[in-house]
């Protein structure tokens, strides 16, 4: 994930007194769906080569556990940070930033990605797969290609630009080699969603063009394009592999999500009147990802800019850029906002209120996650205890699929055994996308009037299992229950029959 460029003058820090805060802003009232993301990259990551595969899995499931506390429900895990696989692949080798050596496979072996799909989901949140399109290697002068990796078989796919070797954006069996990985993934995991990041046509070197004049006047000119026109052919360049890319996964798995976070800056308003009030790189002009374009075309599912300034940066200010795109999202494209976990220490009070405020806006992602469990200025504690307090399922997608879990039934309350626990029937449904996958179980004291399953207040239990063990804190009989099933959609069903101690 490309970081903005660094503050120039001091930046505006929250001020207000955390008491008032917390006495009349919206921002503490928790939303009973919202979407709490957070990116967990790979790529450099110096602690994996060190683990065994057990020891690999042991430290993701103390970090997803960690996440689930939090109350996290949706994890993009990066399976493809440089034409490599942090899964078992046919077309690309094991990466480098697994096992320590490109093309080595785990021993004893086991599939990450796998893994990381039923560990999610055995936590009741959604897992991604992170995939990088373009990047073959980050590091070309240290860092060796092994012998069987696809750039040896059709180095023409490629170009290289700096310090790194990509895949040309321009070439079509480029875009073509592209789908098929990807189409691979979504064929053979059970993932939830597709997520590609920021990096399009690689972010600009200081005078360094880029290597594609040949490119363009083979395939370019042959389309119709001007000599002039090279910025647009790019541009449409990628816009055929976003578009392909959704076409590709809904044909394959309609409910699979695709998801993209561009970099912060659609247009600056020098550049476009419809632009932001900003002054720094963009998309459009210099990675040539026409954002609004694959939104306007509903190519997409859901979007998360990466608006990773602070609030009062003098060339991109965190508050203008989150109302410029609030503005532009169309109506069938989900928003949430990608913050930045080290730039927003001082800052999470304002950054976070508008998400919350702004009915367009339907929660957060974070960078990184490594970051965020660093905990640095008590950042996690903050969202755990005042932003997170209470559970909140990730969005739904009615489009996708709108048909909800069948109600819960037969609800009862067991108090016959060492504990005190509440029951009921597990869904014996055959359809996927209807089945439940997790339960809710919300719970108000017995003599109150109703029980709001709108109310993320009153959730006591998230999981997977048909059964709560009511803790000793709570007495079973001063409480009544309903129960719900939800899908992996996050469709919720109706609330169950009241269950309640009969005297």
């Amino acid at each position: 994930m490309a970081l903005p460029r660094k503050k120039k003058k001091e930046i505006i820090k929250d001020t207000i007194p955390a008491e008032v805060v917390k006495a009349l802003d919206p921002v503490y009232k928790s939303p009973k769906r919202e979407f709490r993301g957070v990116w967990m990259h790979t790529i450099y990551n110096g602690v994996y080569p060190t683990l065994s595969s057990d020891e690999w899995k042991e430290y993701i499931r103390k970090q997803l556990d960690e996440y689930q506390k939090l109350g996290i429900n949706v994890v993009l895990f990066q399976v493809r940070p440089e034409a490599d696989a942090f899964y078992e692949s046919e077309y690309e080798p094991w990466s480098r930033f697994l096992t320590g050596e490109q093309g080595k496979r785990p021993e004893p072996f086991f599939d990450p990605l796998h893994f990381m799909t039923e560990e999610c989901h055995k936590r009741c949140m959604e897992l991604h797969a992170w995939v990088n399109p373009y990047r073959a290697n980050a590091n070309k002068s240290k860092n060796r290609l092994v012998w069987h990796h696809i750039y040896y078989e059709k180095r023409y796919m490629f170009f290289s630009y700096g310090n790194q070797l990509l895949f040309n954006p321009g070439v079509p069996d480029s875009r073509e080699f592209i789908i098929k990985v990807i189409a691979d993934i979504v064929n053979r995991y059970d993932i939830d969603g597709i997520h590609l990041d920021d990096y399009f046509y690689p972010y600009p070197i200081k005078g360094l063009k880029l290597p594609d004049n040949e490119t363009f006047k083979k395939y370019g000119l042959n389309k119709g394009y001007k000599l002039g026109e090279i910025d647009n052919w790019r541009r449409d360049n990628v816009n055929k592999l976003v578009e392909s890319l959704s076409d590709t996964i809904k044909a394959i798995k309609p409910y699979v999500k695709l998801g993209i976070s561009p970099f912060g800056i659609y247009r600056n308003k020098a550049q476009d009147e419809n632009g932001s009030e900003t002054n720094g790189l963009s998309n459009y002009d210099n990675l040539y990802a026409d954002t609004q374009l694959w939104l306007n075309n509903g190519w997409l599912d859901y979007i998360i800019p990466q608006l990773y300034w602070e609030v009062g940066h003098p060339a991109a200010d965190y508050t203008t850029l989150f109302y410029w795109w609030k503005e532009s999202k169309p109506e069938h494209t989900q928003m949430y906002i990608g913050q930045d976990v080290g730039r927003s220490q001082n800052q999470i009070y304002r950054k976070l209120k508008p998400t919350r405020e702004e009915d367009a806006i339907g929660g957060n992602c974070f960078w990184s996650g490594d970051m965020l469990l660093e905990n640095k200025n008590s950042y996690m504690d903050t969202l755990k205890t005042e932003y997170f307090k209470h559970h909140a399922i990730a969005p739904n997608f009615p489009k996708l699929y709108h048909k909800s879990p069948k109600k819960v039934e037969n609800v009862r309350l067991d108090l016959m055994g060492d504990a005190p626990k509440l029951c009921w029937d597990s869904d014996n449904s055959t359809n996927n996308l209807n089945k439940a996958w997790y339960y809710i179980v919300y719970a108000v004291k017995y003599n109150a009037p109703f029980i709001d399953q709108y109310d993320p207040t009153k959730i006591i239990y998230v999981g997977t299992e048909n059964e709560y063990i009511i803790p000793e804190e709570i007495n079973p009989l001063h409480y009544k229950y309903v129960v719900t099933a939800v899908s992996r959609m996050q469709n919720e069903s109706e609330i169950s029959e009241v269950c309640k101690h009969e005297e």
